[in-house]
């Protein structure tokens, strides 16, 4: 077994490989100007933690262990997006409207890009999700199953 230098002590691995799981880095969520900002949120301070989440993504890099981003993400035609998720809360701009980085947490719009310093590489999933939860609707599971993953890090934002 390999061990993580860790508080309070060691952490043993499993024989075998953990993945890293990092939740949601997109821009609309620590960029100015993206969904998290547009609902009245200081997205500033959520920039702070992309040097560390970047430290633990090279680590996984260089042992090539498995990486999955996650990413908040709609159909454009919203049909993945109940009304009542759309139409919460008293934001100026809903999920789908136009934004300064496209439609807000539209797949494939700009703003639903993961952040240029922890941009997926190639052999990394990359799993747009419909809601908060990384397991519903997506492959995730399927996708750890199929690899035997047992044990999981997890970082990132909206966790």
């Amino acid at each position: 077994m390999t061990a993580i230098d860790a508080k309070p002590y060691p952490y043993e691995l499993p024989a075998q490989p953990p993945a890293l799981i990092i939740i949601d880095m997109q821009r609309d969520f620590v960029e100015p100007g993206g969904f998290g900002s547009v609902l009245g949120n200081d997205v500033a301070p959520l920039m702070n933690i992309v040097p560390a989440i970047g430290k633990l993504l090279e680590v996984f890099r260089r042992l090539k262990l498995p990486v999955v981003h996650t990413r908040e993400a709609h159909r454009p035609d919203l049909s993945d997006c109940p009304a009542s998720k759309r139409l919460r809360g008293n934001a100026t701009l809903r999920i789908g409207d136009a934004g300064p980085m496209g439609r807000l947490l539209i797949d494939g719009e700009p703003g639903n890009d993961i952040i240029a310093a922890l941009k997926p590489r190639a052999g990394e999933y990359d799993i747009a999700k419909p809601g908060k939860g990384a397991f519903y609707a997506t492959p995730l599971q399927s996708l750890l199953q199929k690899h035997g993953i047992t044990h999981l890090f997890i970082t990132g934002v909206t966790t």
